[in-house]
């Protein structure tokens, strides 16, 4: 589990149209991670 402040680890996610995104191209730059639950899932 990370804590405030703890680095993420490298990872890769499709964006919305299926390209790979990969946290270190945004090496050097300010990145908000959004964590949502599915859609149409209760909570």
């Amino acid at each position: 589990m990370l804590e405030a402040n703890d680095k993420a680890p490298d990872f890769t996610v499709p964006d919305e149209t299926g390209a790979d995104v990969r946290l270190k191209d945004f090496r050097g730059k300010s990145v908000v991670l959004f964590f949502f639950p599915k859609a149409d899932t209760p909570g």
